[in-house]
């Protein structure tokens, strides 16, 4: 799946999924713009890339839920390399709470993140897309909640779910212009953030089919396999890594 010379954005990637992703995207020679809201992360996630692999790789640090922000960054991979391939809109948010109790603040903050952000992600890179002869990629990064119901993630669940039919959606306004746009639905994965909890590994071990919680590097290459040419005929649709998790979906409570 070489991706030589294709110019790729990839938000929320200082760290974890997104970072692998922009990781085996440079090995396989695509320039990349690295997206973190944290400015100190994106730097160093940019650098790790870089040794790693000696492609371009640009931190662009800022809020990929703001529409202004989303428009520069955009028009920094075109103004500077002339072209926009592959968009991996990654960045979320996930805040738990008790649906009862679960505030105003907190539920807008999740949508503006994960739905606003992602939309008008799509809408600036479609809008460049659309001028190129050879359309791109667009890829939106779902979770098994969108799928089935996880205690005290309403919202979050609820976000996901939208994603998915975004992608679906999109498949009308995008296909003629040679755009396609999935999603991709990690289960448990190993990562920063989910290796605070130290029964998080032992647990989705315990209730995965497959015998363990997702790698990184699980969801980079499902991620990949969307982004590449091998899936160009495939629009609309969500792939779910989650080890088998969701046809028999046990709780980890």
């Amino acid at each position: 799946m070489s991706f030589k010379n294709k110019v790729a954005i990839v938000t929320g990637a200082g760290q974890g999924i997104g970072l692998e992703i922009c990781s085996q995207l440079a090995k396989e020679g695509s320039k990349v713009i690295l997206n973190d809201v944290d400015e100190i992360l994106a730097a160093s996630a940019v650098k790790q890339v870089i040794d790693a692999t000696g492609e371009a790789c640009i931190a662009f640090a800022g809020d990929a839920s703001e529409p202004a922000f989303i428009q520069r960054m955009v028009d920094t991979a075109v103004a500077k390399y002339g072209h926009l391939d592959i968009v991996i809109a990654n960045a979320g948010i996930t805040l738990f709470g008790d649906f009862f109790t679960y505030s105003p603040e907190a539920f807008l903050r999740v949508m503006q993140v994960n739905l606003a952000g992602t939309f008008f992600l799509a809408q600036a890179a479609a809008n460049q897309m659309k001028l190129q002869p050879s359309g791109g990629s667009l890829l939106f990064t779902s979770s098994v909640t969108g799928h089935q119901a996880h205690k005290n993630l309403a919202a979050y669940g609820m976000s996901k779910a939208a994603l998915e039919m975004l992608a679906k959606n999109l498949v009308i306004e995008l296909s003629q212009y040679k755009i396609n746009v999935n999603t991709v639905a990690p289960g448990a994965t190993l990562t920063e953030r989910t290796m605070d909890d130290p029964e998080y590994a032992a647990t989705w071990s315990r209730i995965t089919p497959m015998g363990r919680a997702a790698t990184v590097t699980d969801i980079a290459n499902t991620a990949l396999f969307l982004v590449s040419e091998k899936a160009r005929h495939i629009t609309g649709q969500s792939l779910i890594a989650d080890g088998g998790w969701t046809c028999i979906s046990p709780s980890p409570f």
